[in-house]
């Protein structure tokens, strides 16, 4: 174990005994209720005890503090049970990974079985989903299939944002930090009555800058890469005419230029996976360009209508993105045949382009939901969704001065129809059963094509290639949830979800369009959720098991830079999970969460190429020279564990000034990066901590904070290239910063 592990592990031991200590000694009267959580996890405001299914939910405090050091949606990787996040893409493509079901596949039509909603809004495309989280109400990781309500892609689960909404007082905050980097964070928001009692409004904005900190030792120039400026702002309108009639209007946008993730050669041991001795994070050597933009835009419209004991609900959606993103891919400079390359050996260079010029979404949901006070309750809904969107690929001649040598395009029109149905029936007063059951038709209109050819493969145009896959699938849920007692309640549940049709077409580097068929899942899990000493301990337990039939997998690299589509005939998961949430006094409060997950790819007969760099791979030959079995592999990005832990104490000094202290821990165990195991494209742990000391005047509305992210400096690989060299990248550094807060 090193150093930096036996000190995290002290520093909690050390906080747990405090926090034990504090327990003993504080008064037993000088108590509160933890607040119930209200969720829309089945598209109805519900406690988060209440619903059959585990869930969790991400707000308040805890919120603020994981993403107080301006990082992109990956903040959430780790922090509650069964959720992974990585990313190749920089800050704007992250991948989900619930109970070790998702996609590392890096192509712009990469599908995931993870779906990702902001205020009720499917975000379709990966780089859709990369949105910043600002100026929430919660997040909801919903964990499981979600096939009845939310449809098609989501095998996993699901991710909800739901945004604070507009209030009929005036009141806001202004949040703003300035740290390591250079780096500045703002966010800040402001709501109020425009109307009195029938309209108001509310204004949102999140700016991020962080300079350029990581030398590039190739070209001798210092502070040149790392750096990015990320603006998005939100404008809400709630207008209430009358009592009946609630209509909702969001537009939001976002701008985005800055580094691409940024690739370093040979930075893993051979033959170990451990990052080299001599590896910085503070610098590169490149000799390829570095860049990213994006730009989207969207509207969302909400339509409530109370009809008696019904009410009608109309949710309309629309985006829209622009983006692209350059990278040095081979991580190095030069190359083996030439007088002078590295770090270590770079067999060629690599140096490639993605972007969508075009892309534009279309949802819009129409759904029936009954309101009374019934044994029977229930909600019947039509669903559309249409999406357009073009697709860029380029290589560069990075010997030539970086000039464009080659560029393939995809083009695609993809729409899915969907109906459904559910309901829950009050069987006897302690008893509940659910029910749901949704039809889903999905087709794509797609078509890839060659325009020029790299160089070094002497390939050549390639004619269009079509595609049109289609199908109709059905998903649905059965639930039986059974309230042992005013504080107890079980639940059983059963779901089959799915995800449609994928197409891959990366033909910058292959001549084949690949499609994998749908993939669906039958998941069964059983819970119990308690809420113990008056309402002070809140604990969720839930263990599942799920079978996979034909799961989409990607295979990525290999020895060329090409992904391909596979099916798996069956994948087998199981799990548990447990949260807490624990507050015996008002000073002190503990959460914590805990996941196992255990993932199995079963296809005898599924085999997949190697590692073009000198790697070792694990798993025994396949029948094809050059490619390896993954029968009994567990899943790219699946840790076993996932454990995290919040603790946070308030302390009243004289004068009315309030210190309050919080420190969060993440721990993931060992993955994988890729469907074939090997020692070097893998990580056996990743452990981040955070703190937070903060300083609140007596007013209760202005308060000063240190802040602290990743303290022990943890340095991990999440992720690697594995067609070229040794090629790897790595998770965030060791951040601080100094905010203010100010609310109004």
């Amino acid at each position: 174990m090193n150093i930096g592990k036996q000190i995290c592990i002290l520093v909690v031991a050390v906080l747990l005994a405090i926090s034990f200590t504090v327990f003993a000694e504080e008064e037993t009267d000088d108590v509160y209720m933890l607040e119930e959580i209200v969720v829309t996890a089945r598209k109805r405001e519900q406690l988060s005890f209440e619903v059959p299914l585990s869930v969790s939910t991400i707000s308040g405090d805890k919120s603020d503090a994981i993403r107080s050091s301006g990082m992109d949606l990956r903040f959430l990787s780790n922090r509650t049970p069964s959720l992974q996040m990585e990313s190749s893409f920089g800050r704007v493509f992250p991948r989900f990974y619930i109970r070790g079901l998702g996609n590392t596949d890096f192509d712009l039509n990469a599908s995931q079985p993870v779906s990702v909603l902001y205020d009720g809004v499917v975000l379709e495309n990966a780089l859709l989903k990369g949105f910043p989280a600002f100026d929430l109400q919660r997040i909801e990781v919903l964990r499981g299939p979600q096939g009845t309500l939310f449809g098609r892609n989501t095998p996993a689960g699901a991710v909800k944002f739901e945004s604070a909404r507009p209030t009929q007082t005036l009141d806001g905050y202004g949040r703003i930090s300035y740290g390591r980097f250079n780096s500045v964070n703002f966010e800040g928001a402001v709501s109020g009555p425009i109307v009195p009692s029938v309209l108001s409004a509310r204004f949102s904005l999140l700016a991020q800058h962080r300079g350029d900190w990581i030398d590039n030792e190739h070209t001798n120039e210092e502070n040149v890469l790392g750096g990015h400026r990320d603006f998005a702002a939100r404008l809400q309108v709630l207008w209430t005419p009358i009592q009946q009639l609630k209509t909702w209007v969001k537009v939001h946008a976002r701008d985005l230029d800055g580094t691409a993730r940024m690739f370093r050669a040979n930075i893993l041991v051979p033959g170990e996976g451990d990052l080299a001795e001599d590896f910085a994070r503070d610098n590169v050597s490149h000799d390829g360009q570095n860049e990213q933009t994006l730009r989207s835009g969207g509207l969302t419209a909400e339509i409530n209508y109370d009809i008696g004991n019904f009410q009608l609900i109309l949710l309309t959606g629309m985006e829209s993105l622009t983006t692209f993103s350059r990278g040095d891919i081979d991580g190095g400079y030069g190359a083996a045949f030439l007088p002078s390359s590295g770090p270590g050996v770079i067999p060629f260079p690599s140096e490639t382009a993605s972007g969508i010029p075009l892309l534009n979404q279309f949802s819009q949901e129409v759904r029936l939901m009954s309101t009374g006070e019934s044994r029977l309750a229930y909600q019947i809904g039509l669903y559309y969704f249409y999406e357009f969107v073009e697709m860029e690929d380029y290589n560069y001649d990075t010997l030539a001065g970086g000039a464009q040598d080659g560029l393939a395009l995809q083009e695609q029109k993809a729409t899915a129809q969907a109906a459904y149905a559910s309901t829950t029936y009050q069987l006897l007063e302690d008893l509940e059963l659910g029910a749901g059951v949704r039809l889903s038709h999905d087709s794509k209109d797609y078509t890839a094509w060659r325009e020029e050819a790299p160089a070094v493969t002497e390939a050549g145009i390639l004619d269009p290639i079509h595609q049109n896959p289609e199908d109709t699938v059905w998903s649905g849920d059965l639930s039986l949830r059974y309230q042992v007692a005013p504080s107890i309640q079980t639940y059983l549940r059963a779901a089959r979800g799915f995800r449609a049709p994928s197409i891959q077409g990366r033909l910058l580097f292959g001549n084949d369009v690949t499609v994998a068929d749908t993939e669906t899942i039958l998941s069964v899990e059983v819970g119990t959720k308690l809420r113990l000493l008056e309402q002070r301990l809140h604990l969720n337990l839930a263990a599942f098991n799920y079978n996979m039939q034909d799961q989409q997998l990607t295979a990525v690299g290999g020895e060329t830079n090409f992904n391909r589509l596979v099916n798996a005939d069956n994948t087998v998961g199981r799990g548990l999970e447990a949260e807490l949430l624990f507050a015996p006094v008002n000073a002190l409060q503990l959460s914590a969460g805990l996941s196992y997950n255990y993932t199995n790819i079963d296809d005898p007969n599924l085999a997949v190429a190697g590692c073009g760099a000198p790697c070792k791979v694990l798993n025994p030959p396949g029948s094809v020279e050059g490619t390896f079995s993954i029968n009994g592999n567990r899943l790219p990005q699946a840790p076993t564990w996932i454990a995290d832990v919040t603790l946070r104490y308030m302390l009243e000094l004289s004068g009315g000034i309030r210190i309050v202290a919080s420190t969060d821990w993440a721990y993931r165990s060992r993955v994988q990066f890729f469907l074939y195991d090997s020692a070097e494209y893998s990580d056996d742990w990743l452990l981040e901590g955070g703190v937070r000391l903060a300083c609140q005047l007596p007013d209760r509305d202005t308060e000063i904070a240190l802040i602290g992210r990743n303290i022990l400096n943890d340095t991990s690989p999440t992720g690697g290239i594995d067609f070229n060299n040794l090629t790897g990248f790595v998770n965030e550094p060791r951040f601080w910063s100094l905010e203010l807060l100010r609310r109004f």
